[in-house]
C-alpha cells in the first residue's frame, strides 16, 4: 500500500510540478495548439506523435513537450482514418488557425501552430466581441469564409476564422463599405501552414470561377452596379426585382439559371449584340440564348408589363395627379374641368427588306426611305409611358392621323372608357386629319400652327402658340430617344423578329416606368405656375422690332448699316446662364449656339450697326439645313438687357423665346466670346475627301517651262 502511494506521487511529480510559495509558476502549453493545459488533459509526446509532428508540421518536440488530450485524440482519429464529427473547440485559440478551410477534408486535419510572420494587415482574433465595433454579444454572427476572402482580395486585410460581428455590418453576405473602414487592424500577422493552404485553396476557387464565367449573374457580388447598368441597362437591385417578378414563369435548367436567362435577355436588348456574340460572352450556345430570350420575353409580357404599362395599369386620376406637370396644366387646361393631358407620337423601328413583296410595299416609308414599322407612343407630360399601341405599317395609309383614328375606332385597350370629355392631346402636325374625330369626341387637340399658303414666315401669334406646344411636346421625342437607348431597337432588325418588335418595345417602356426617373421633373407648383404665367403673357405680345424692320425697310436699305468692329460690340450686356435661359425660355437653342457661332467665326464675319442707332445691330447667319439659305437677325439692346429681336426664318418673329439664330448671336456677344467658348464641334470634314475639290488645269502653252522647252528644241 505504501509503495502504491509512492508510485502515484512519483508519477504526478514527473508530469507536473507543485507551485510552492516563493516559486514562479511554470506553464505547460500544448506543442501543437499552444493551449495552456491542466494536469487532467496533459499528455506526453511519444515517439509516434513526435514522428507525426516532424513529418506533417515540421515541429521538433523535446522530451518535456506535452500535447493536450484533444489534439492527441484528433491525431489518433486521423491516423486511424476516422473523421471528426464535431469541431474541436480547444484548437482555434490562437492566430495560428486563421483562414482555415471550410472543407471537410481540412476540418479533419490538425491545425499547425503559428510559424510565419507576414507583413499583412489583420484583425484581432475574437469570439465574444464584434470585430468591427467591439460590441459584446450575444447577438453576433460568424463572419463567413466568402466574406473574409472578399475583404482580403479587395482590401488586403486578413480576418481570422471564427471572428464574429454585428448583423448590421453585413449586407447580402458582405461587409458594408463603412464597416470595412472601421475595421481595427495590425500591421503584422502570424499565419501557419493550415491558414496558408486554406487561403490558397480559396484563391484557386475564386480564380476558377472567374475563368469559367466572366459574367456570373448568379453571384450578385461578382459584378459592380456600374457593370450591371452598362450590360443590362438596370442597376443590381432592379435586376433582382425583374428576376423575382418572372421566377414563376421561367424554368431553370442545369446550364441556365433564372438570373442568367434574364441577364441574356436584357443584355441583348441593351447592347444589340447577336446571339453568336452573346453565346461567347455567357459561355453557352446560341440556341440556348434564343430559348432564354423567348422564355423571358413571354414571362415579362405575362407578369411584368401589365403591371407597369397600358391604360389598365394606371387610372386617369393618377395620371392627372402624379404624372402631369403643373406647367402643362396651366398652359392648356382648366383646373375646374380636371382634364388629363396626353402627348402622342409615332416612333420608328427599322426592319430589313422582306421577300414578301406585298409586305415590302406596305412597310416602306417614303418619309424615311427605308422599311420600318411604327409603334404609337402615348406618354404624359413627365415622360411616363401610358401605353404603346401597334406596331403599324409605314405606307401612306398608316400616317399618324390614320393610326390615331384606328386606335379610337377599334377602342384599343378600352381607350374610350379611359378618356373623358375635354381631355387634351398634345400632337404634331401629322395628326391634322384626325382633328375632326377628336372634336366629335370632345377631346381638345393642341398642335403647332401651320405656315399659311403663300407666306414665308409665321405670324407672331402663330409662332408664339407653336412655342407653347413645343414647350410641352418635347417630352415625347425624348421618350422615343429613351426607347432607342436600348440598342437592339435602334438597329435594323431581321424580318423574323417582326412579330416580337411590339413586345420588345412594351417591355422596354415598362422597365422605364418602373425603374427610370421622369424625363421632365416636376418643379414646385409655384415655379411652374410662374413660368407658365410668363409664357402666357409673352404669347400675347407683339414683335415691335419686326414691324419696324418691315415699315422702315431695314432689310432692303443696306446704306443704313455700317460694319461693326470688335470694340463697337463691347457695350453689349454680359449675361449669365440663368439670364440666357430666361430669354430663350429653354435650353435647346443654347445647345446649338456654339455650332452656329463656329461656322460664323470661321466664315465671313458680318455684324453691322445702324447708323442712327448704335444699339441696333444686324447679323447675317448661315442656315444649318440649306447651304443656299442665309437669314438676317436684328437685335436691339440696352446697357444691361436685350430688349427686342427678330429673324427672317420661319419662326423668327416669335417673342416667346427666340429662334436658334438669334440665340446664337446673343450667346456669343453676351457670354461666349468673354469665356473663350466660341467653337462648337470639330470639323470632321478635314479627314474626308471632297470630290468637288479638283485643282484647276494649267494650259501648257501658258507654262514657262513648256515655252523654254520649245525654244531649246528649236
Amino acid at each position: 500500500m505504501i509503495f502504491k502511494h509512492i508510485s502515484k506521487l512519483i508519477h504526478v511529480n514527473i508530469n507536473f510540478r507543485f507551485i510552492m510559495p516563493g516559486h514562479k509558476s511554470e506553464y505547460h502549453n500544448c506543442i501543437l495548439c499552444s493551449k495552456r493545459t491542466n494536469p487532467k488533459e496533459r499528455r506526453c509526446v511519444d515517439k509516434n506523435i513526435r514522428k507525426y509532428l516532424r513529418k506533417k508540421f515540421m515541429i521538433e518536440s523535446k522530451e518535456t513537450s506535452v500535447i493536450c488530450s484533444k489534439c492527441r485524440s484528433a491525431y489518433y482519429r486521423e491516423s486511424n482514418g476516422k473523421s471528426c464529427s464535431t469541431p474541436r473547440k480547444g484548437l482555434p485559440k490562437s492566430p495560428a488557425t486563421r483562414f482555415s478551410s471550410e472543407t471537410s477534408e481540412n476540418r479533419n486535419c490538425l491545425a499547425s501552430p503559428p510559424s510565419v510572420s507576414l507583413a499583412l494587415k489583420s484583425t484581432v482574433k475574437t469570439h465574444a466581441y464584434c470585430v468591427v465595433c467591439k460590441k459584446p454579444g450575444p447577438k453576433l454572427v460568424v463572419v463567413s469564409p466568402e466574406c473574409r476572402t472578399a475583404v482580403f482580395v479587395e482590401h488586403n486585410v486578413l480576418i481570422p476564422s471564427g471572428n464574429r460581428c454585428c448583423p448590421a455590418h453585413i449586407k447580402d453576405g458582405r461587409f458594408k463599405s463603412e464597416a470595412i473602414c472601421q475595421l481595427p487592424t495590425t500591421e503584422h500577422t502570424l499565419v501557419n501552414r493550415t491558414a496558408i493552404i486554406g487561403l490558397l485553396q480559396q484563391m484557386r476557387a475564386l480564380c476558377l470561377r472567374n475563368e469559367k464565367s466572366h459574367l456570373d449573374f448568379d453571384d450578385s457580388h461578382s459584378l459592380t452596379d456600374t457593370d450591371y447598368k452598362s450590360l443590362l441597362g438596370l442597376s443590381k437591385d432592379n435586376f433582382q426585382t425583374v428576376c423575382y417578378s418572372v421566377k414563376d414563369h421561367v424554368k431553370e435548367t442545369p446550364s441556365r439559371s433564372l438570373q442568367k436567362s434574364v441577364a441574356m435577355f436584357l443584355c441583348k436588348l441593351k447592347t444589340g449584340l447577336s446571339n453568336q456574340i452573346l453565346s461567347t460572352i455567357f459561355h453557352t450556345s446560341k440556341y440556348s440564348i434564343r430559348r432564354a430570350t423567348a422564355a423571358v420575353r413571354k414571362a415579362m409580357l405575362v407578369e411584368f408589363v401589365p403591371q407597369n404599362l397600358g391604360f389598365e395599369h394606371v387610372t386617369r386620376q393618377e395620371v392627372i395627379s402624379c404624372h402631369t406637370r403643373q406647367l402643362a396644366q396651366t398652359l392648356f387646361s382648366d383646373v375646374e374641368k380636371n382634364q388629363a393631358i396626353l402627348v402622342l407620337d409615332g416612333t420608328y423601328i427599322y426592319t430589313a427588306k422582306s421577300n414578301n413583296f406585298h409586305y415590302q410595299r406596305r412597310s416602306y416609308s417614303i418619309h424615311k426611305g427605308r422599311p420600318l414599322i411604327k409603334p404609337m407612343v402615348i406618354v404624359t407630360t413627365t415622360g411616363y409611358f401610358v401605353s404603346i399601341l401597334g406596331p403599324y405599317l409605314a405606307d401612306n395609309k398608316n400616317n399618324d392621323a390614320s393610326i390615331l383614328q384606328h386606335i379610337i375606332k377599334t377602342n384599343a385597350e378600352d381607350i374610350r372608357s379611359w378618356l373623358s370629355e375635354d381631355d387634351i392631346f398634345i400632337v404634331d402636325r401629322g395628326f391634322r386629319d384626325a382633328l375632326p374625330l377628336l372634336e366629335d369626341l370632345g377631346i381638345q387637340a393642341e398642335m403647332p400652327r401651320f405656315l399659311e399658303k403663300g407666306q414665308k414666315q409665321m405670324s407672331t401669334s402663330d409662332a408664339n402658340m407653336s412655342r407653347l406646344v413645343t414647350k410641352v411636346r418635347w417630352v415625347v421625342e425624348s421618350s422615343n430617344a429613351r426607347i432607342k437607348r436600348w440598342k437592339y431597337l435602334d438597329k435594323t432588325l431581321p424580318t423574323n423578329q417582326i412579330p416580337f418588335i411590339g413586345d420588345y418595345v412594351r417591355i422596354v417602356c415598362a422597365l422605364s416606368n418602373k425603374f427610370f426617373p421622369p424625363l421632365s421633373k416636376c418643379k414646385s407648383p409655384n415655379d411652374d405656375n410662374a413660368e407658365a404665367a410668363k409664357l402666357l403673357y409673352l404669347s400675347k405680345q407683339v414683335n415691335n422690332l419686326k414691324e419696324r424692320v418691315q415699315d422702315h425697310g431695314l432689310l432692303r436699305r443696306s446704306a443704313q448699316w455700317k460694319t461693326a468692329r470688335e470694340c463697337d460690340t463691347m457695350e453689349f450686356p454680359r449675361l449669365d446662364d440663368e439670364q440666357l435661359r430666361n430669354l430663350t425660355c429653354g435650353t435647346y437653342q443654347l445647345k446649338l449656339s456654339p455650332s452656329y457661332i463656329q461656322e460664323h467665326i470661321e466664315g465671313e464675319c458680318d455684324i453691322s450697326f445702324h447708323k442712327d442707332n448704335d444699339r441696333l445691330l444686324r447679323v447675317k447667319i448661315q442656315s444649318r439645313h440649306t447651304s443656299s439659305k442665309q437669314y438676317f437677325v436684328w437685335i436691339e439692346y440696352s446697357d444691361c438687357s436685350v430688349d427686342a429681336w427678330y429673324c427672317t426664318c420661319k419662326a423668327g418673329a416669335r417673342v416667346v423665346g427666340m429662334c436658334s439664330h438669334i440665340a446664337a448671336i446673343i450667346w456669343y456677344l453676351a457670354k461666349g466670346r468673354h469665356e473663350g467658348e466660341t467653337r462648337g464641334v470639330r470639323n470632321w470634314g478635314e479627314h474626308v475627301l471632297d470630290a468637288a475639290d479638283i485643282p484647276p488645269s494649267v494650259d501648257e502653252s501658258d507654262s514657262d517651262d513648256s515655252s523654254c522647252a520649245s525654244v531649246s528644241e528649236e
